[in-house]
Parts: C-alpha cells; structure tokens; sequence
C-alpha cells in the first residue's frame, strides 16, 4: 500500500489535510491550474491562505519588480521572494510556531496560435522543511510538448501538484522527488531540463547530479552546465550564440583533445557567420560514455565535469547517440552556426549506415537533418599508424580490412581531404566536402597526436608518470591533488 502511486487528487489532499502546511500560490501564465486542484481535493482553507494570478504586465511589474522576461527564473525568484516573505510577514507570529510555511510560484508560456514554438515554464516552490525552520527552495524549467492549450494547462497543474507534494514528502530523497514530478504525466507531454535545489533541507544535495538524474531517468535528453560548473537552462547558455561542440568521454581530458578544439575554434571564429561573436564552446558526454560500466558512478562524473569546467568549458551531458539529434537539440535555442569538432574514427562512424536504419531516408535522411541549418563537421586528423588503436570502432575496423592492419596504401597523415569512404558513398562525401559542410582542421599540434586517451587511463592505473605529460597542466594538477581516474597522488 505504501508504493501505491496517489492521484494528483489524492496528492493534493493530503497536503491540505496536514495542519501544518500553509502557503500561497501565484500563478501567471496558464490559469491557476495547480491552486485549481487543491481547491478541488476539499480543505482547501487549511493549506491555502491567499492565491494570485498577475497576468497584466503593469500589474506583474508592480508586485514583483520589472523584468526583461516574465518567462525566466528571475521573475519566478522574484515571484517567490516577494510571496514568501509576505507570507512570513502577515502570518509568522499568529501561526509560525505550528506551521510549516511555503511559497508556490509558475510563470508560463503556453504554446501560441500559429507558431512552431513549445511552451515553456518555470515553476518553484520556496518552503519550510520543519516549523520555524530556514526555507529550502526547488527550481525547475520544463518545456511543453503538447499540441493542446489545455493539455499544457493541465501539465502544468498536475506537475505543480508533484512538485509541492515531492517538496514536503520526498525532500530527504531528491532522486525520487525527480521521478515523482512525472506521476500521471505520460511520456512526451512535458521534458525538465533544470532543476535546482537549495536550502538545509539540501545541504548534502549537489546539483550536478541531480542535473544528471533528469537525463539518467529520461526527463530530459541533455542537460548544461556552465564553466562555473552550474546547471543552466539551455536557452541561457546558448540563445542567439554560436556553438562550437566536441563529443569525447573525457576520462580525463587529453592534450589532444585541447589541441583539437582549440584549432577548431581558430577556424570557426573566422566562419563570415561567426565573426564578431564569441562562441559557446562545448564539451558532450553522452550517457552511453558515462554508463560504460553499466551504472554511472558520481564521483567519476563529477571528476570529468569539474576538469573540464576547470578549462573553461560548458559541458553537456547528452542522451543523443547520433549528432544529427545533437545539432536539432542545439538548433531549438540558437539559429546561429553550429560547429562540430571530431577526428578522424568518428567521422567514418558516421558514415556507417546501420545507424540509420530506423529512419525512413537512412543516412540520407540523416545528413539532411545534421546538415540542413548552418551546421558544419571540423575534422581533426589521424596519423596512420594510430588507426589499430582505434579498431574498436566498427568503421575503423572495416577500413583495416581492406587496407591491412598497418593502413597499407594511405596516407601517413589521413585528413579529410584523403580519408576513404565506401566506393558507393564517395560522391555523397565528395559534395559534403565541396560544399563545405566538412573541412579538414589546420594548423593542429603534431607533437601531441599519439596521446591516446585509453592509454593514459592505463598509465594512471600503473601509477606511471608519463601520463601527466598527455594531459593539459591544469587538468594534471586536479587529477593529482583530488587523486582522480585512479591516481595515487
């Protein structure tokens, strides 16, 4: 009976029926659906002491402050400071030694006539963990997915119900409160791309991985973090910019892999789309790099974030396998160009076709997607002989077949100008390269382009010094102080 999943009804209720929870909800945007169904559950009048919806931008303006957006998290921070600490206010002598006190606030676009775009909202909840003592805080920003404005309306209700009932019932268990936000929410209908917890309630709670549950648990395919290592909404990092993007496992960080992105970048600033703008670079973790072992393990996870952070870089962790979803999840937030930074092994890979079978046009189909908006592959080059390291891809593997293990008949340095493709997907490389959607990266550092990433990790593991000559200095330095990736200091 207790993992009995309760109604959104039943959810409601139970927050009314508890005598020491007492709060106010503000809703703008999409009615007041989430105070609707606490009014609906009955006893309303224990939980509710004043409800409010400020749709008019004069009136919005006047009780919270102006804002340069109503749909952001600093008008649903403004909206909660201002709630709460008027609800402390008027309430805190008569009723603060029995009650638990919150503060419920949304601020909503919901999808308008004509356009293309999803609705989006942001949604919190500021409350007291025990009585009298410090407030903690959610917060969260979804995207609407739904067709319907009433089907976004009714997301929004449900969600805020799951979310007010998480905070007073699942706070000592923020990886449950997560997947409870989507009880009676069907797949599809909403995504959570941030969500940030604060508060004593969260003292031990970081928010990186909590960040990483939304991806791990399917609530959202892709998740940011800035190079001060905090989760941000993906619009805030990347509307209106440039992007310049590197897909790696990062375990840890090689010279090769800066010496890669820092070429790429001396050629995408000097793009007649980018000039004048300074990109947001960024380094992908896919979830299947982080689940190599079969589970995730945080402490390795928040290792690689930090170096990279460290380095100055944004980091995405992604659900994307393919790089055509990556480029579309980029495209959602900026209509600018889009640069994708990769070698040699991965470019092949994309060329194998048995990706793209579950698509109508198979890799057609799927360069049209990947290549159809500003979107631009740079190819960092492979030396030959390092091709056998790299077997383990399957297209790499497929091309020592045929030329031996050694790459007989190629190239000492394959770029890609000379890489060899399929006979049957020559000319389809050929236009790409042409048209420049694919460019060979320039002046790249031949001193670093033997390091091989799997083979620091294995000099980590024996303890053998070399490695440190494979890695940024900076990244080095973490590595040994926090004794990461195995090393013993």
């Amino acid at each position: 009976m207790e993992n009995q999943l309760l109604t959104t009804n039943r959810k409601a209720l139970t927050i009314n029926l508890d005598d020491k929870i007492y709060g106010t909800f503000a809703e703008i945007g999409a009615g007041q659906e989430v105070a609707r169904h606490f009014f609906q559950a009955g006893a309303a009048s224990r939980t509710i002491a004043k409800t409010i919806s400020a749709y008019d931008m004069s009136f919005s303006d006047e009780i919270y402050g102006k804002s340069p957006r109503y749909v952001s998290r600093e008008r649903l921070s403004a909206m909660l400071d201002h709630e709460y600490h008027l609800l402390h206010e008027r309430l805190a002598s008569s009723r603060g030694p029995t009650t638990r006190f919150f503060a419920f606030a949304d601020t909503v676009a919901t999808k308008s006539y004509g356009t293309k775009e999803d609705g989006q909202g942001w949604l919190g909840i500021r409350f007291q963990q025990e009585v009298g003592g410090e407030p903690n805080d959610i917060l969260l920003h979804c995207r609407l997915l739904d067709e319907e404005i009433i089907q976004q309306q009714e997301t929004i209700g449900i969600l805020g119900v799951n979310l007010v009932f998480g905070a007073f019932q699942h706070h000592s268990e923020p990886e449950t409160l997560i997947g409870s936000l989507f009880d009676h929410l069907n797949p599809g209908r909403l995504e959570i791309n941030m969500i940030h917890f604060a508060g004593p309630a969260f003292a031990e709670t970081d928010n990186r991985l909590m960040a990483l549950q939304l991806v791990k648990q399917g609530h959202t395919r892709a998740v940011i973090f800035n190079p001060s290592g905090k989760p941000v909404q993906p619009s805030e990092a990347l509307y209106k910019k440039p992007v310049l993007v590197a897909r790696g496992s990062f375990r840890p960080i090689t010279k090769v892999n800066l010496d890669m992105m820092t070429s790429a970048r001396q050629q995408f600033v000097k793009d007649p789309r980018v000039q004048g703008q300074e990109p947001v670079v960024v380094m992908e973790i896919t979830m299947n790099n982080l689940l190599a072992e079969g589970k995730v393990d945080p402490g390795d996870f928040l290792a690689r974030v930090d170096i990279l952070n460290a380095l100055g870089f944004h980091v995405i962790i992604s659900a994307y396998p393919e790089y055509y979803r990556l480029a579309t999840f980029f495209r959602r937030y900026t209509r600018e160009k889009i640069g994708i930074a990769m070698g040699i092994n991965n470019l092949l890979e994309i060329f194998k076709e048995k990706y793209y079978e579950q698509l109508d046009g198979g890799l057609l189909e799927a360069f049209g997607r990947l290549f159809k908006t500003t979107v631009k592959l740079y190819i960092y080059p492979m030396q030959r002989q390092a091709l056998s390291y790299y077997r383990r891809f399957s297209a790499v593997a497929q091309l020592l077949d045929k030329t031996g293990e050694n790459g007989e008949g190629l190239d000492d340095m394959i770029t890609a100008d000379n890489l060899l493709v399929d006979d049957h997907l020559k000319h389809l490389y050929q236009h790409l390269r042409q048209n420049e959607y694919i460019t060979a990266i320039e002046n790249f550092d031949t001193n670093v382009m033997d390091i091989a990433g799997g083979r620091v990790m294995e000099q980590l593991n024996q303890n053998n010094p070399e490695w440190q000559s494979a890695v940024p200095p900076q990244a080095a330095d973490i590595i040994k102080v926090r004794k990461l990736f195995g090393c013993k200091g």
